[in-house]
């Protein structure tokens, strides 16, 4: 039989020697572990995916630093949790003693309220507070918090850090050790985690309990075909505690670029009752709207971002109708990567090229000096010509003629294409 703890938590490293992956910031000479060793953690926020270490790695420091080690999860505490915590820390401060660490895990989800209870603990020392977010903390915490913690950012697990995990487990996992377990293709479990150490690990577990399950034997090989087959028939396995978080994100956004809205709201139910932050599906539509829709349908953007904003309003559950809604119109809306297009062809040009100088009559001349050199001379302003247009050069010289911006394929774009062809017959044909 398996252990009741799951493989993760059984193989959760309580040394930095034992952590796998993040060399940008743990490795041999990093920032973090330079902290680490000489014992001056300040307060930070660990911004990464699921399953890459947040979590251990706060309670690696606290182990390493010998303090006291307060945990919250933002989704199921309050401003009431927090301010007990404080106050257990406060308790715990002794002379020339350094204070405890307080763990907050999902630190997005808490808000102002609950950020701003915080504040005073970590300005005055009574706590270090490590943070740990799959949110871009610009855009979540609040900026006084942010201003007192330092941001690192964690990435997905390479194969090798994936591949280290696989080997550790099997060797050092009381169960899995006692068994006779060989893996002869590793791609499939790399692929169904994502870079995620916790989806990993499940993985392997299950696909040794349905070995075990089906043959009876304590000799198991593992190979992709066996792996892939078996997560297919326990998918829903990955969906606790949202740890399909990114896999079903991406199908919702891609039913929605493929114009399925049928798919589109199954996946949202799926986000749903997963628990998933509403805030979070809709920067995602807000986000597809310019990137996938664009010019072809400019008032999707419009929609998505009324949509975020009522829902901030708007709580749960009736919000949910204002994501279905959104997601339906965006689904069946005309597409276009037009603009998406144009702004990155744009960035590889400057990037390629380097900066061109402004064309002189296109210059400010807020200054008699400026005027006297030229500035803004011979620019023709466009509303004194018929139709509020006049044929000139809006780019340097050394790239005149370039096209970032195609239409596409979609009526609007095409109407538009007609109009610039109108009017820069040399560039746009219609």
């Amino acid at each position: 039989m398996l252990a009741n703890q799951p493989l993760a938590e059984r193989l959760r490293p309580k040394e930095l020697d034992g952590f796998c992956g993040q060399e940008h910031i743990v490795g041999k000479n990093a920032v973090l572990r330079r902290l680490i060793e000489a014992g001056n953690v300040p307060s930070f926020i660990l911004w990464g995916p699921p399953g890459v270490g947040k979590t251990t790695l706060a309670g690696i420091i606290a182990n390493t630093l010998k303090r006291p080690f307060f945990q919250l999860s933002a989704v199921h505490s309050g401003v009431k949790d927090v301010r007990e915590t404080i106050e257990k820390a406060k308790k715990q401060q002794f002379f020339n003693h350094p204070n405890p660490i307080l763990f907050i895990d999902e630190i997005h989800r808490f808000n102002k309220s609950q950020q701003d209870s915080l504040l005073s603990a970590v300005e005055q020392g009574v706590i270090t507070l490590i943070g740990a977010t799959t949110e871009n903390p610009s855009f979540e915490v609040i900026s006084p918090l942010l201003s007192r913690c330092q941001v690192y950012v964690m990435h997905p697990l390479q194969e090798t850090d994936l591949g280290i995990l696989i080997d550790r487990a099997l060797k050092a996992d009381s169960y899995l050790s006692s068994l006779k377990i060989t893996v002869e293709e590793y791609e499939a479990l790399y692929r169904v985690s994502g870079g995620d150490a916790r989806k990993l690990l499940n993985a392997l577990e299950l696909v040794v309990a349905a070995e075990i399950n089906e043959s009876g034997a304590e000799t198991i090989v593992i190979n992709n075909a066996k792996t892939l087959s078996h997560i297919q028939k326990n998918l829903s396995i990955y969906d606790k505690n949202g740890e399909q978080h990114y896999d079903i994100i991406s199908a919702f956004i891609k039913s929605m670029r493929g114009s399925d809205p049928n798919a589109a709201v199954y996946w949202l139910a799926r986000m749903f009752e997963g628990g998933e932050d509403p805030k979070f599906i809709a920067r995602r539509m807000v986000i597809l709207a310019a990137e996938d829709i664009g010019i072809a349908n400019p008032n999707a953007l419009l929609l998505a971002q009324a949509c975020f904003e009522a829902i901030n309003v708007i709580g749960w559950p009736e919000s949910r109708i204002i994501l279905s809604e959104t997601a339906i119109y965006l689904a069946t809306s005309p597409k276009s990567s037009s603009a998406y297009r144009a702004i990155d062809s744009a960035i590889a040009k400057v990037k390629n090229e380097g900066a061109y100088p402004v064309p002189l009559h296109l210059m400010n001349a807020p200054t008699k000096l400026m005027k006297d050199l030229n500035y803004g001379a011979d620019y023709k302003y466009a509303h004194n010509y018929a139709g509020n247009f006049v044929k000139d050069n809006f780019l340097p010289e050394e790239i005149k003629g370039c096209i970032f911006y195609e239409p596409g394929e979609n009526a609007r774009e095409q109407d538009i294409k007609k109009r610039m062809a109108a009017m820069w017959n040399d560039i746009y044909k219609y």
